[in-house]
């Protein structure tokens, strides 16, 4: 019996597991498991001290990621041949600084190590640890480090590219004391319901935006422009076939992003200033403004004008007294305001005790009695792209490169805007010449484009005709855009559609090539209807102006101050009292007096002729009826 008991627990020893107990099995029977475990099982690895610290970071390639374009000298080679000493220098923002390293690899990881601690506070640890040679490194080798840069620092046609990393990412990596804080939500004026502030060594920074992380970023990008001009906007990286253009002032198109930013900023808080009071018209859709600087100094950068609108007036409300504001688009209602700024400043010269004010002084050596003092720009902010060919692009579609299809001019069109609507349309599309009595008779009115009328600012200036014959033409130097910017489309809109067949400019005309730029905080796509009323503020006005747009006068009925009558009368009290003027009566009603300034006539046509040559439609017309007023007694 004992012995069938025990080939019954031999067999099943799991399952007679309380029989194997009872008779002392267990201890000659070890479990299951013993078996299938190995019978020297290594022990888990225990991460090393070494593995553990962070491998160290090429600041070669950290530096060129901040700035491309670098060139590393070998300064003197010392030391015996076995083992020299290498000096190696490198030039940043127009410092020398220096390296030295048992090789030239190692020289120049300290002199860009050197360099980045003289513009970045960097973490602690291994960020900026020297790159150890190995015990085999022959120092007599030619060899040398590199530019082994990441994607992220490769540059496109010598200029700088967007680094890959994130800004909030490379903020993170660059700085040591970050904060981010959400201040407060702001979704009444600008749309952006998010407003993030990051603090960085006491300074602070704000970015706004649709949610709260794309506020973030914003705050970031704003930091890295002012702390170490790293740019995130779109026109750092130009595709290899756009014509960007490198002029003689400057190898770029790009305006700097700090003052990008400083432009926007001015303007939206100009906007919020003067708005106070009066909060039912702070609706709108699209906002401008300019700014004016003094040898680029922002920090006493003057907002001239601001502006909203959209529409334009109705083809029964036009004026046979230039009464009335055809185009209420906002940066067509700035650009006239700086009209009025301009008026304003030769005023000023009218008289001897009040000439130094202005922004204009006599010219002595032109056929123009005056020109703008050297250093003063005008910059145009608009929070959108401009209406026209610059918005004719599908923002999430890369259609850069070489058109498929380069028979269909589908890119460059002369457009106009529709009546009492948004939008516009090709001229091509239109019926030619506007009449009055047609428009009256229930023809649309058409307008031209926001994109063209930029284009046209670029040929004549924005000055207008009738102060061409006092003035200097005047240009702007850059337009700042809030949204919507694509480097290609708004380059080809306000100049490059033109620049090959503009020719016959009498001087001092040319083609101008304002500096583009896109702020960081950008704004969303507003949805909201947009109202038929537009406002107007120009550096010096008590209070701001309300206009009906489809009425093209004040939200009272009377006369605008910045329409073509009120700038003729201003150009008539001018005529009589400013000096250095040799013909001071104003005879001819105010179509023929804008026709009599020789030289501006003769650049508007050539730039009419130059959108034909390039197949682009024809310049539309008001009715000239509009402009057969003369001067009030």
């Amino acid at each position: 019996m004992l012995k069938s008991a025990n080939n019954n627990s031999l067999q099943h020893p799991v399952a007679n597991t309380s029989e194997n107990t009872m008779n002392g099995y267990n201890r000659k029977v070890p479990p299951k498991r013993r078996y299938e475990m190995p019978k020297y099982a290594a022990p888990p690895k225990k991460k090393t001290c070494k593995e553990r610290i962070p491998q160290p970071k090429n600041t070669v390639a950290m530096l060129n990621e901040l700035r491309n374009g670098l060139i590393y000298k070998l300064e003197s080679q010392t030391g015996p041949v076995h083992a020299p000493l290498f000096t190696i220098s490198v030039e940043v923002d127009g410092q020398k600084y220096m390296g030295q390293g048992r090789s030239k690899k190692v020289a120049r990881i300290e002199a860009a190590a050197t360099a980045l601690r003289s513009f970045i506070q960097f973490k602690d640890g291994a960020v900026l640890s020297p790159l150890k040679p190995s015990g085999n490194l022959d120092f007599t080798s030619d060899e040398h480090l590199e530019n082994d840069v990441s994607k992220s620092a490769i540059t496109v046609d010598g200029q700088k590219k967007v680094p890959d990393k994130g800004p909030v990412m490379l903020l993170y990596e660059l700085y040591n004391d970050v904060n981010f804080e959400c201040i407060n939500i702001d979704s009444a004026q600008n749309n952006c319901r998010f407003k993030m502030t990051v603090t960085i060594n006491e300074k602070k920074f704000d970015g706004t935006g649709p949610s709260k992380k794309l506020a973030k970023n914003a705050a970031a990008k704003a930091a890295l422009a002012s702390l170490c001009n790293i740019s995130y906007s779109p026109m750092v990286v130009p595709q290899k076939n756009v014509p960007l253009p490198i002029d003689d002032k400057s190898s770029s198109m790009e305006l700097p992003q700090i003052h990008a930013d400083a432009i926007g900023r001015l303007v939206l808080e100009k906007f919020m200033e003067v708005i106070k009071g009066q909060e039912a018209y702070s609706r709108r859709k699209v906002l401008a403004g300019i700014v004016m600087t003094e040898n680029m100094n922002f920090f006493e950068a003057k907002v001239i004008s601001v502006s909203t609108g959209t529409k334009c007036v109705s083809g029964e409300h036009m004026s046979v007294n230039g009464a009335v504001l055809n185009d209420s688009h906002a940066e067509i209602v700035s650009r006239r305001c700086l009209l009025k700024f301009l008026y304003a400043q030769l005023d000023l010269q009218c008289n001897q005790a009040t000439a130094y004010q202005s922004i204009f002084v006599r010219n002595t050596d032109g056929q123009y009695p005056y020109k703008l003092k050297s250093g003063v720009h005008f910059h145009l902010y608009i929070n959108t792209a401009p209406c026209g060919d610059a918005r004719i692009f599908s923002p999430h579609e890369n259609d850069t490169g070489v058109d498929k299809h380069p028979n269909r001019k589908a890119r460059g069109q002369l457009r106009t805007k529709i009546e009492s609507g948004e939008g516009t349309i090709p001229v091509k599309s239109s019926d030619g010449i506007q009449t009055w009595d047609g428009v009256l008779q229930g023809q649309r009115l058409l307008t031209m484009s926001c994109s063209d009328k930029i284009a046209r600012w670029n040929i004549v200036g924005i000055q207008g005709s009738l102060l061409s014959s006092i003035i200097e033409p005047v240009y702007l130097h850059s337009i700042v855009l809030g949204s919507l910017l694509h480097p290609e489309h708004m380059y080809r809109a306000v100049c490059g559609r033109i620049e090959k067949s503009i020719q016959g400019l009498p001087p001092p005309y040319h083609l101008n090539k304002p500096r583009l730029a896109l702020v960081t905080s950008a704004e969303p796509r507003n949805q909201a209807k947009a109202p038929n009323f537009g406002i107007n503020w120009t550096i010096g006005d008590v209070e701001l102006e309300v206009v009906n747009s489809l009425t093209g006068r004040t939200i009272g009925g009377q006369v605008s101050r910045i329409t073509k009558q009120a700038f003729f009368d201003k150009y008539g009290f001018l005529m009589k009292n400013l000096p250095g003027i040799l013909k001071r009566s104003v005879t001819t009603d105010y179509g023929q007096t804008k026709a009599n300034v020789k030289d501006y006539q003769i650049a508007k046509i050539e730039l009419f002729s130059a959108f034909k040559r390039e197949d682009l439609g024809s310049w539309l017309k008001k009715p000239i009826e509009q402009d057969e007023f003369v001067l009030n007694e």
